[in-house]
């Protein structure tokens, strides 16, 4: 039997350990909670056409949980530089996978100045209960790279049209997030291969410059395309002013000159009102959700979340719906889930799945949110 406990919507979980036999099941009026497995420190997944999951941690893994529950450790993962914020980051499939097999990851990297993102592509190669990525090669690099470890960003998406679409943070370090000669603090658009497409709005620049599609972005650590097409991320403000923004072409988004929060010593930011030339966000949340991720539900699990944007929270330790009306957003829901919330994603069965942080020394446990009986 299944142990279940009962909650109140927005009440916090209390989830006993996942065990070889059984998995827990906590229940409220919106959905069960399974735990399915629990990781080191993971940051992102992605499901495989054959329902398998493929799951970064942080310290350089990568993991691969078959549809029947066995978890295979992938070789052939670059060296990561771990610490703080920094170490093994997204996962993403190219959206020709199933012919080609290539699989997207990100990372932080050591080099001359500090450390960076990156991102890299190799071929996922399986046999048996063995599994590893093939012909890696990076396609994307942060320039330039610094000391400190914290605000890689490093979310990747692929949109409808097949672009590769990567999040880069400014690094704690402020004003690179409006210094066009550098690409952090920005949103990134390249071909699948990295090389820049020509109709980028800065691509006459040339350099580095030219793979910019937005600029003026804190720490994002979400990236989606909605159900039209359009992309949409979140990103950490300093002390309020989290946001959700819709990403357009050139836009820039303001930060450190305006910011919907404040310096966390108590200085000022000015509000984006003041200064109407820099975008402001369509939602922001002040106090903070942290938020960590950010998909688009489109399945039949949840028919009331149709549409919806499904955000994780860290410092909030929630999982945060939010509706649209075209451009316009708002926050609709939030459950407490009683543990911070790394990456959240939709399975194959319409299922939403969701990474528990898994603070340095703790695990982090993968949940599956299915509708309530």
């Amino acid at each position: 039997m299944n142990r279940k406990w009962k909650f109140a919507c927005c009440a916090t979980i209390v989830l006993a350990a996942a065990c070889s036999e059984e998995a827990s099941v906590a229940q409220n009026a919106d959905f069960e909670t399974t735990v399915v497995a629990d990781f080191d420190e993971p940051w992102a997944m992605t499901f495989l056409p054959d329902g398998a999951l493929l799951v970064t941690e942080k310290r350089g893994a990568l993991k691969l949980l078959t549809a029947g529950g066995r978890l295979i450790d992938v070789a052939g993962v670059p060296d990561v530089a771990y610490g703080k914020q920094g170490g093994l980051g997204d996962v993403v499939l190219h959206p020709g996978f199933a012919d080609n097999g290539l699989v997207y990851i990100s990372y932080a990297e050591a080099g001359s100045g500090g450390s960076g993102a990156a991102v890299a592509r190799a071929r996922l190669a399986r046999d048996g209960d063995d599994a590893e990525l093939t012909g890696l090669e990076v396609v994307w690099r942060q320039e330039p790279k610094l000391g400190g470890e914290g605000h890689y960003g490093h979310r990747i998406a692929f949109g409808p049209k097949g672009y590769l679409w990567i999040s880069s943070g400014e690094r704690q370090k402020f004003d690179p997030a409006q210094d066009m000669q550098g690409n952090l603090g920005k949103i990134l658009r390249l071909h699948d291969d990295g090389a820049v497409p020509g109709d980028n709005p800065f691509a006459d620049r040339g350099g580095v410059t030219a793979g910019i599609w937005s600029l003026g972005h804190r720490n994002p650590l979400g990236l989606a395309f909605d159900g039209t097409g359009r992309l949409w991320n979140t990103e950490m403000g300093p002390a309020g002013g989290d946001e959700l923004n819709l990403v357009e072409r050139g836009a820039n988004y303001g930060y450190p000159v305006v910011s919907e929060g404040d310096h966390y010593g108590g200085r000022e930011i000015p509000d984006h009102a003041t200064r109407p030339e820099y975008r402001a966000p369509v939602v922001a949340w002040s106090p903070v959700i942290s938020p960590s991720s950010l998909m688009f539900y489109s399945g039949s699990e949840f028919p009331g979340w149709r549409g919806s944007a499904l955000i994780g929270g860290l410092s909030s330790e929630s999982l945060v719906r939010v509706e649209f009306d075209g451009k316009r957003a708002w926050e609709a829901e939030r459950f407490a889930m009683g543990a911070r919330i790394r990456e959240v994603e939709q399975g194959p069965d319409g299922a939403v799945w969701l990474l528990e942080d898994g603070k340095r020394g703790s695990r982090g446990r993968l949940l599956r949110l299915s509708a309530a009986d």
